[in-house]
Formats: structure tokens, C-alpha cells, sequence
């Protein structure tokens, strides 16, 4: 197995729909993606491609949030969702995905990223609670993890809120 880590592009669209409908038991992270996509808070969607069967391994989805330190707004994302397909789980497909999304991340210049996720697994990145410890977010409490893009520096200064897209809100609402 051989697997490719690049952008998502258009041509990409169905494939990721069916691989987010397969791992997930529920639409969710399907149509956060899609409503992520149409309201313009996607900011960085990478794909891990197969390259010997061509198949769709995973995927990695970063959006924008409204985040501010010290009454200043800083560049921050949320990571949700990463999935990986059941044929290639528990083979560094979801660790590579991550990381290449976070050096990307970096390299842009973002300063923190949250998620709302197994602080097992998101800690082997470095993702703690305790960085996202006083911000105002609905999510708030021991699974909201963050984790400072900038050479481990989190910006000084008073907490205030950490605001993830607004396709957030509408996560469960779409089926009983």
C-alpha cells in the first residue's frame, strides 16, 4: 500500500460524501462538510489517495473559527472530521492525515487549532486540554482540546471566546 497526501479537489466531492456516509453512523460529518464548504469556512480539506488500487484511504477537514486572545482576534481552525476508510484503518493513514494538515496549518500561519475528540488520540499530536482551558466555547470541558501552530507559543493574554463555524450548530439536527 502506498498512500498520497494532497488537497481535495472538486473531482473529489462525491468520493468524500460516500467515505464520511460509510465510516459515520449518522449524516453529520457528511453535511458538516458540505455546509463547511458552501458557507466559505473550509480552509483546508486534504485527502489520502491509494495510490495502487486508487481508492479514497481518508480525509481531513480544517474550518475556520473566531477565536480571540487579549480582545484580539488570532488565526485558529477546527479540525473535524478525519476519517479513514475501514480497509485501512490502524495503518497511519488518520496520523498522516493529521499531521500534514497541521504543517500546512502552519506554514499558512495559523496560531491554535481545537478539537472536540479522544484526548488518547488527539494528545500523540500534542492537542491538550489545558490549551483550550478559558476559552468560551459551547464545547467546552475535557474533550475540547487545543494546540499551538507557532512553536508551541500560545498567545498571551486573557481567553475569550473560541467560536467554531456555524455549521457546528446544525450537527444532529438532521435526523431523529
Amino acid at each position: 500500500m502506498s498512500i498520497a497526501i494532497r488537497p481535495a479537489t472538486g473531482g473529489d466531492i462525491a468520493a468524500l460524501d460516500a467515505l464520511l456516509r460509510t465510516v459515520f453512523p449518522a449524516p453529520d460529518e457528511a453535511l458538516l462538510v458540505q455546509r463547511l464548504c458552501l458557507s466559505g469556512d473550509m480552509v483546508l480539506t486534504l485527502i489520502a489517495d491509494d495510490e495502487d488500487s486508487g481508492e479514497l484511504a481518508g480525509t481531513v477537514v480544517f474550518s475556520r473559527m473566531q477565536v480571540d486572545v487579549a480582545g484580539k482576534a488570532i488565526a485558529a481552525v477546527a479540525l473535524a472530521p478525519v476519517a479513514v476508510a475501514p480497509a485501512y484503518r490502524r495503518q497511519g493513514v488518520g496520523e498522516a492525515l493529521v499531521e500534514a494538515g497541521l504543517d500546512h496549518l502552519r506554514q499558512a500561519g495559523v496560531h491554535l487549532c481545537f478539537v472536540l475528540g479522544d484526548p488518547a488520540y488527539y494528545g500523540r499530536f500534542g492537542f491538550a486540554a489545558d490549551w483550550a482551558q478559558g476559552f468560551a466555547s459551547p464545547y467546552a470541558g475535557e474533550h475540547l482540546m487545543a494546540l499551538p501552530l507557532q512553536g508551541g507559543a500560545m498567545p498571551c493574554g486573557v481567553r475569550g471566546d473560541a467560536v467554531h463555524a456555524p455549521a457546528f450548530a446544525h450537527l444532529g439536527e438532521d435526523h431523529a
